[in-house]
C-alpha cells in the first residue's frame, strides 16, 4: 500500500510542472526570437494567462503594462518605434517569457495559394548562392504546420521566425522572397516576411464566415452541393488512394514514365478550399500582429468566377484590415499566362477574365498595386520558376506607392481609345519615358473586332506614348483586346522594362 501512495505522489509531482505551464503567461505564436516588429506605428503585443494577472512587457526602453481578462487574454500596445535592434523583450507575468535578436523594420505576409507557396528551393537556387546573398537582417515566418484547415477561428498556431542566413529559406515562398530582398536593398531597413499561403486554394478560403454568410451566400450554398453524401467513407477512400499514389510516383519516376495525377480531394471540412477555414486556421492567428500590408499572389482556383472574384477580393481585403484596425496595402500579383497558345483572337479564356477582375480591383482601390506577369509564365507548367520578376515587381509598387520612391513601378495600363480613319489609336498610363516592345518588333497581341464583334488580329505600331491598331479584315473596328488569352502573345512595356496589363475595351464575352 505505501509503495501505490508513494508511485501516487510522485506522479502527481511530475504532473505539476506541466499544470503550471499551462497557467503560465504566455504570447501569441507569431512572438519569437529573431521576430521583426514594425516600425513607425503602435505593436499590439498579446497573449494568455491565469485570469487577473497582470503582465508587462518591456522592451527598447519603454515598458507596459496589462492585466489578464475573465477570457484568459491580455494585450497591450507598445509605442511606435524606429527601425533597429537587435533588441530584447521581456514579458513578465507569473512567468518571465525573454525573446533575443528582436529588429524593427517592415513587416508584410506573403499570401495566396501554390505560386505564393511556391518555394525557394523549388526554384533550384544552389545554397552556395543562398549563402552568398545571406541577409541576416531580412527575417522569415513559418508556420509548423504547412496550412491548417478550421471551421472556427483559432487563437494557436505555432510557427517561428528564421534569420535569412538559416537553411530554412529554401522552404519559405521565393516571391515572397525576392519581394523581401528588393526591400532589403532599397530600404536598408530590417524586413520580416510572414508566409501564409497554400496551394490549390480559392479566395472564399482566405475569407472569413461573417464576410460570406452577408455578402455570399452562394459561395456557401454551392460549398454544401459539393460535400459528397457519404462524406467520411469518401474520404477515407481518398486517403487510401492518396497513399497508393505516392508509390506510383515514385515508380514513375524510377521508370522515367509519366506520373500519374495526384487524387482530387473531396470537398468537405478539411478541403483546403472550403470556404472560411484557412482564414480561420492560418489569418486569425496573427490578427493584429503590426505590418505594413499584404502581398497576395492567387486567383488560379477562382478563374472561371471572375466577376464574383472582383467583389470578393476586395470585400475579403476591407474584412482583415478592419479586423486588424488599419488600412494596409495589398499588392497583387496577376495571374501570369498559362497553357497552349491557341492562337485565337477570339479566344474564350477565364485566365484572361480573371486578369481583368484583378486590374479593376486595384484601379477602384488606392491601397492596392498590380505586378503584372504575363511574361513570365510557362505553358506546361502552373507554376513557373521564374518568380524573380514578380517579387521585383511587387517590391518597385511598394517602393513607390507605400514608401515614396519616385521611381517607375507600373507597367502601361489602357486609359482610353480614339476612332482614326480605319484604324483605332490607344492611350495609356504608365508610359514612363516611352512604350517599346520586349523583343524590338511591331507590338505583337493585339486584335481589332468591328460591330459584329469577331476579332481578328491586327496589325499594330507604336506612335509615340501611343499604340495604333488596324486590320485589312476590319474596314470599321469598334474595339480592341489585347494579350487576351490563357497563354497570349505580349510584348508591349515601357522603357522601364514593365510590361503592360492585359485588356479590352469592350465587355464581350
Amino acid at each position: 500500500m505505501k509503495q501505490v501512495l508513494l508511485m501516487l505522489l510522485l506522479l502527481s509531482l511530475c504532473l505539476l510542472p506541466a499544470v503550471r505551464t499551462e497557467a503560465a503567461t504566455r504570447l501569441a505564436d507569431v512572438f519569437g526570437e529573431h521576430m521583426v516588429l514594425q516600425r513607425d506605428m503602435q505593436v499590439p503585443v498579446w497573449g494568455w494567462a491565469e485570469p487577473g494577472t497582470p503582465v508587462t512587457v518591456t522592451i527598447a526602453g519603454q515598458k507596459h503594462s496589462a492585466t489578464t481578462g475573465p477570457d484568459g487574454k491580455w494585450i497591450l500596445k507598445l509605442d511606435s518605434m524606429p527601425a533597429g535592434g537587435p533588441h530584447e523583450m521581456r514579458v513578465a507575468g507569473g512567468n518571465e517569457i525573454v525573446l533575443q535578436d528582436v529588429l524593427v523594420g517592415e513587416v508584410w505576409i506573403c499570401s495566396g495559394q501554390s505560386n505564393m507557396e511556391f518555394s525557394v528551393g523549388a526554384i533550384q537556387i544552389s545554397k552556395e548562392t543562398l549563402k552568398e546573398d545571406a541577409d541576416p537582417d531580412l527575417r522569415l515566418f513559418m508556420y509548423t504546420n504547412r496550412f491548417d484547415t478550421q471551421m472556427e477561428p483559432l487563437e494557436h498556431q505555432p510557427g517561428t521566425w528564421h534569420p535569412d542566413t538559416s537553411d530554412r529559406t529554401l522552404a519559405f515562398s521565393a516571391v515572397g522572397y525576392f519581394f523581401g530582398k528588393k526591400l532589403r536593398k532599397e530600404l536598408g531597413v530590417p524586413v520580416g516576411l510572414i508566409k501564409c499561403a497554400v496551394g490549390g486554394t480559392s479566395a472564399e478560403a482566405w475569407t472569413s464566415r461573417p464576410v460570406l454568410e452577408s455578402e455570399f451566400p452562394s459561395i456557401l450554398e454551392n460549398y454544401v452541393k459539393k460535400i459528397p453524401e457519404n462524406y467520411e467513407g469518401v474520404r477515407q477512400q481518398y486517403e487510401l488512394d492518396r497513399a497508393a499514389w505516392g508509390g506510383e510516383v515514385a515508380r514513375a519516376q524510377a521508370a522515367g514514365t509519366k506520373a500519374p495525377a495526384m487524387p482530387a480531394r473531396p470537398m468537405g471540412p478539411k478541403h483546403p478550399s472550403a470556404p472560411t477555414v484557412l482564414f480561420n486556421g492560418m489569418v486569425h492567428p496573427l490578427i493584429p500582429f503590426a505590418i505594413r500590408g499584404v502581398v497576395w499572389y492567387q486567383g488560379e482556383s477562382n478563374s472561371g468566377r471572375a466577376a464574383e472574384y472582383e467583389k470578393l477580393l476586395p470585400a475579403m481585403v476591407r474584412d482583415w484590415s478592419t479586423r486588424w484596425g488599419c488600412d494596409f496595402s495589398f499588392g497583387i500579383v496577376q495571374l501570369v499566362n498559362f497553357r497552349e497558345r491557341t492562337g485565337d483572337p477570339n479566344e474564350k479564356s477565364g485566365w484572361a477574365d480573371l486578369r481583368e477582375a484583378q486590374l479593376h480591383i486595384v484601379q477602384n482601390d488606392p491601397l492596392a498595386g498590380l505586378a503584372v506577369g504575363i511574361d513570365v509564365g510557362e505553358a506546361d507548367q502552373i507554376h513557373p520558376k521564374n518568380k524573380k520578376p514578380i517579387g521585383d515587381r511587387l517590391g518597385l509598387w511598394a517602393l513607390a506607392k507605400v514608401y515614396g520612391r519616385d521611381i517607375p513601378y507600373s507597367g502601361p495600363i489602357y486609359r482610353e481609345m480614339k476612332k482614326d480613319d480605319g484604324k483605332i489609336r490607344l492611350f495609356f498610363d504608365y508610359v514612363y519615358d516611352g512604350l517599346k516592345t520586349s523583343d524590338g518588333e511591331a507590338p505583337k497581341g493585339f486584335a481589332v473586332a468591328g460591330e459584329d464583334g469577331v476579332y481578328h488580329w491586327a496589325n499594330a505600331r507604336i506612335d509615340g506614348d501611343t499604340v495604333v491598331v488596324s486590320s485589312d479584315l476590319v474596314a470599321n473596328p469598334v474595339a480592341v483586346r489585347y494579350a487576351w488569352g490563357d497563354n497570349p502573345e505580349a510584348t508591349l512595356c515601357n522603357r522601364a522594362g514593365l510590361p503592360a496589363s492585359p485588356f479590352r475595351t469592350d465587355n464581350s464575352q
